[in-house]
């Protein structure tokens, strides 16, 4: 059984090295998409470890922009086509880390291959009440302009309501953005992206697409039934707003009793002190990376 791990990277590379680190196992690979944006030489020498390589595809991102999608299934792309025989695709981010063991990681996903781990919500649920708009409105995200969001307002004011362009329920959450795919998945989701070049020109316009578009494709996908609800990620929205709180130290006890095996977000400049107690207590058992 083999993981490929894609890791988005835009900041602090000594906090991938870190999440690298502690996820190392034979069997694992990390292949880490490199925000355009950033300084390639501040994060070079992570390519250096064992079993990390960087993506040939390399996006500036916008955060909520379709971007960030493109950026994840390039990437997706490039992991496919790479002839190494991978049973799962798990994306991160590099705020992300482990609270369980990596010999349990490994087990988990090793007890459940043919599936794939998405969290997703009906669109009769309360998140699209409000989430809709990143449908049926106009945004963006996708470009820097002088006067867009003047240009959006208007388009919005004056434009009917946007439709999806395919008669699909639509499906998606808060935590859809991080996902742990099967090959079968993942092969699937960037087939269908590139027979439906009307979604890619739709997404463009979009907010948030992370969060509903692979969702949606694999939802409604003869592959659905192979899909669990739950991508095993704790993830802290109770601070509110659009990004999930950055966990403390006093977090640490809920990572304890949790079953999920990954946690977002952390920052090891800010709160070092969490991380710290998750190495020494939660992933004891994990293997290092060789001196």
């Amino acid at each position: 059984m083999r993981i490929a791990h894609l890791i988005t990277v835009h900041k602090n590379p000594a906090q991938v090295e870190r999440l690298l680190r502690a996820l190392a196992h034979e069997d694992f690979d990390f292949y880490l998409h490199l925000d355009k944006k950033v300084d390639a030489q501040e994060f070079a020498y992570l390519a250096k470890l064992p079993r990390v390589q960087f993506t040939r595809t390399r996006i500036s991102v916008r955060w909520a922009s379709y971007r960030f999608t493109e950026a994840l299934l390039e990437c997706t792309r490039e992991i496919l086509a790479s002839g190494e025989p991978y049973d799962f695709i798990n994306l991160l981010s590099g705020q992300d880390y482990p609270i369980k063991p990596v010999a349990a990681i490994h087990q988990f996903f090793a007890q459940h291959l043919n599936s794939s781990f998405l969290s997703f919500e009906h669109q009769d649920s309360r998140w699209w009440g409000h989430a809709i708009s990143r449908v049926e409105q106009y945004h963006s995200t996708y470009y820097r302009f002088k006067g867009q969001y003047r240009l959006q307002f208007l388009l919005n004011k004056l434009l009917p309501k946007r439709k999806f362009p395919l008669p699909y329920p639509l499906y998606g959450g808060p935590d859809g953005s991080w996902w742990t795919l099967g090959a079968d998945c993942a092969r699937y989701l960037v087939e269908f992206m590139d027979a439906h070049p009307e979604l890619r020109r739709f997404s463009r316009f979009t907010w948030g697409s992370d969060e509903f578009l692979p969702a949606t494709i694999l939802l409604n996908s003869p592959l659905k039934n192979q899909i669990v609800n739950d991508n095993y990620r704790y993830i802290d929205w109770s601070a509110g707003g659009a990004t999930p709180k950055v966990l403390t130290l006093d977090d640490a006890p809920k990572l304890a009793h949790s079953h999920k095996l990954f946690a977002r977000k952390f920052d090891a400049v800010q709160n070092p002190e969490i991380l710290e107690v998750v190495d020494r207590v939660l992933l004891r058992a994990s293997a290092p990376f060789p001196a």
